[in-house]
């Protein structure tokens, strides 16, 4: 790794701001396999680069490498500039910053921040198992809760339940959003592309909790996967069982498959439905997205069937930033919020 140097004893300042590592493992059920890099950022509230197509502009994200091991994730690539394989390695090599809590406390604290949305989970996700282990997010969400900062969840991962009542809080005070990742219902499909993560049904339940508890809740109807996930029936079935969890919202998208989650996708598809491999490298011959008209159909159809079980289909541009007015965002009190 390049890291190998930076154990505690070395103390050196690392790569990517990390100043401390310690390599962990845990002999249960829920961890074998998997490898925790304890590591100290220096920072923990990043920047979305300038020309991004992602609906915020500050993310923050306590975990690296992902449990969930969604074979189509699109962080795998990141694993490789830490010198992590982006397939097996990006599953069971899990990069734990265990200092993110303070961080984000002293970064949202500093007299520069401005109040601005920060988005959890944008890269991989909070709640994944590790998070079970090493309760960061408890922290994040009362430090974003204490200083009115408005953000937004992104997850698969039921454990976010836990949290519920930090979450029920900060909404009180600030704007929360949490999207849940739900691109199909069918069974199959799930155990061979998101092995790690729990079932949809069980995300689905996870919403009607969320919502009850008078959460923002809405639905990444992502990814849906073509042939294996788009027909018709597939469709409905999951617009239908959406609407019927209480979210406020769904988005739609097909399966993006960038360098680095392109090709660990592909050898599990091999591996798992080898019949439909050409099909695949077909449809994606000119790159990371499905053809214009193949994403054009899709969306239409799952509009449609939003439409007919009334649920408000939210596009993936829809700004999510939120700006406190001039003067405010510096003392940490309560924000008056403007959605540009």
């Amino acid at each position: 790794m390049r890291w190998d140097e930076l154990t505690e004893s070395a103390g050196g300042a690392g790569l990517f701001g990390i100043q401390v590592v310690r390599t962990r493992t845990f002999d249960t059920p829920d961890f074998r396999g998997i490898t925790f890099h304890e590591v100290h950022a220096k920072s923990i509230v990043n920047r979305v680069p300038k020309g991004s197509e992602m609906p915020f502009d500050w993310t923050v994200n306590p975990y690296r490498g992902c449990s969930h091991a969604c074979t189509y994730c699109f962080a795998r690539g990141s694993h490789r500039y830490l010198n992590l394989d982006a397939g097996p390695g990006f599953d069971s090599q899990i990069v734990v910053k265990t200092n993110a809590p303070e961080l984000l406390r002293r970064c949202l604290g500093s007299s520069r921040w401005r109040g601005e949305h920060i988005a959890l989970g944008a890269n991989v996700d909070c709640y994944q198992r590790a998070e079970g282990r090493y309760r960061l997010m408890p922290g994040i969400l009362a430090a974003l809760r204490d200083h009115s900062n408005p953000f937004s969840v992104m997850t698969k991962g039921t454990l976010i339940l836990r949290d519920l009542e930090l979450l029920r809080q900060a909404s009180q005070v600030t704007r929360v959003h949490v999207a849940v990742s739900v691109g199909f219902t069918d069974d199959h499909l799930w155990r061979t592309a998101e092995p790690g993560t729990p079932p949809p049904s069980a995300r689905l339940d996870a919403i009607h909790t969320l919502a009850d508890a008078g959460i923002e809740v809405g639905v990444l109807m992502m990814p849906i996967v073509p042939f294996l996930g788009d027909s018709s029936g597939q469709l409905r079935r999951t617009v239908r069982a959406i609407a019927a969890s209480g979210a406020a919202w769904l988005t739609p998208a097909v399966l993006y498959l960038q360098p680095g989650a392109r090709e660990w996708f592909m050898e599990c598809l091999r591996r798992d439905h080898p019949s439909w491999a050409p099909r695949f490298e077909q449809l994606y011959a000119a790159g990371p997205y499905a053809p214009r008209w193949y994403q054009k159909r899709i969306v239409r159809h799952v509009t449609q069937l939003a439409e007919e079980f009334g649920i408000r289909v939210r596009r993936e541009d829809d700004p999510w930033r939120v700006t406190p007015p001039e003067g405010q965002g510096d003392t940490g009190g309560p924000l008056q919020l403007t959605l540009l």
